[in-house]
């Protein structure tokens, strides 16, 4: 029997083979079927074209109203409306509104909706996120999840794997985000096209399952297919904690073969930022001391968990937000912000004076609470700074992990942690 990679064992198991192989065409059973507010309607009208009156399963289909809301406006209001509508004549229990909503990608795992070993499809290209839990999760164009959901089946071809070794201990502060803009400065955004990223070594090992999200949500930005994690102690923790149903477990063959095999020192790695205008193009932020910035974003699926505001709120403590800057703080989830109540950050961000919302996506694809304008720059732990990203074409986005767009907030330029 050949010896298969993460990606195509879970593949096999998905499609009732022994085996796949890198570049055949496979049917695939998939076990949870995601959609937002943006994507939804669009595979809702498709949907409807098919002329099926009723989902394959409705258990399997989760829909997070999360982009645009709390509704910014009549065309958002009208979108979520038509979700709503969807959901109560399907019977889809998984739907998630305003008041339990959270940022999708942080959601699912957190309400225990993914599993190891499963296959996740999503109509948003961070459906990769999942990876993080051992399963393979990608993106997919809204027609293609109507289909999903009208049959509980995708058509793909099975991507080649690549694998991402890491040894050696993580200077202060670094996190998964710089790994993983690391990694992407290294291969660039079409160095993983179509393939799979598989991320492993004792410096994975030793990762919380807040990086190894924030690694996986990112692996798009590399052209990936999906972005995964062997199952270990962690992952079982982290499903430990939550409501779930049983799953089933996967790896890779010790003699798995590889599209190509990379190596890091991960101790040579110091705090990334991403400058304008592609994830790719990175430097280490303490070369970039001279830049002022207007914003500072912490939140998103990227890194809007309960380890990122933990690191945020320990550098803004007993700090001020510096004159002329817009710091904006948003937890993924309700959950996540809740526990920063009790725990004491929200104060600690406020007494700052930072702003805090709602769990959303809206500042990172520029739609709202936090929409750039001309010649402004903004330092944010989302996940893309393509032009016009953040809002108007000529603003200027910088990825960073949250100990420095919390440091870069209070010195009102980018800035590191030892600098405060």
């Amino acid at each position: 029997m050949k010896s298969m990679t993460l990606a195509e064992r879970i593949l096999a198991a998905h499609c009732g083979r022994d085996e796949v192989s890198a570049g055949e065409f496979i049917d695939v059973s998939v076990d949870v079927i995601l959609a937002n507010d943006i994507t939804a309607p669009i595979a809702i009208r498709e949907f409807e074209k098919i002329g099926v009156e009723k989902v394959s399963d409705p258990e399997r289909i989760v829909l997070v109203c999360d982009h645009f809301t709390p509704n910014k406006d009549i065309a958002s209001a009208r979108q979520c409306k038509q979700i709503r509508e969807f959901a109560r004549a399907q019977g889809i229990s998984h739907f998630y509104d305003v008041g339990l909503v959270g940022i999708e990608h942080a959601l699912l795992p957190e309400q225990g909706l993914v599993l190891p070993g499963q296959v996740v499809v999503g109509a948003d290209s961070h459906t990769c996120t999942y990876g993080a839990l051992s399963a393979f999760a990608t993106g997919m164009g809204s027609t293609d999840i109507a289909a999903a959901m009208a049959t509980g089946r995708i058509w793909m071809r099975v991507p080649e794997s690549m694998l991402f070794y890491f040894e050696g201990q993580l200077q202060p502060y670094v996190t998964g985000k710089d790994l993983i803009l690391h990694v992407i400065g290294d291969i660039g955004v079409d160095g993983a096209l179509y393939r799979a990223m598989e991320f492993s070594g004792p410096t994975i090992e030793s990762l919380s399952m807040d990086s190894r999200f924030t690694m996986a949500n990112m692996a798009i930005e590399a052209g990936a297919k999906a972005g995964l994690f062997q199952f270990d102690d962690r992952t079982r923790a982290y499903v430990a904690e939550r409501p779930h149903k049983a799953y089933r477990i996967f790896s890779s063959a010790v003699d798995a073969s590889y599209a190509e095999v990379i190596n890091y020192d991960a101790s040579r790695i110091p705090l990334m930022v991403a400058m304008p205008h592609l994830p790719s193009n990175v430097a280490p932020a303490s070369s970039l001391r001279d830049i002022r910035i207007d914003q500072s974003v912490i939140g998103s699926c990227t890194n809007g968990r309960i380890e990122d505001l933990r690191v945020a709120a320990e550098l803004m403590k007993g700090r001020k937000v510096a004159n002329g800057v817009r710091c904006i703080v948003i937890p993924a989830t309700q959950q996540i912000y809740l526990q920063a109540v009790r725990e004491g950050l929200i104060e600690t961000f406020i007494e700052a004076g930072a702003a805090v919302s709602t769990p959303t996506c809206g500042p990172c694809l520029g739609g709202h609470m936090g929409v750039l304008a001309e010649g402004e720059r903004c330092i944010s732990t989302t996940n893309r700074n393509f032009v016009g990203r953040m809002g108007a074409r000529e603003s200027e986005v910088f990825l960073a992990g949250p100990a420095v767009a919390a440091a870069s907030a209070i010195l009102g330029r980018i800035g590191i942690p030892q600098e405060l």
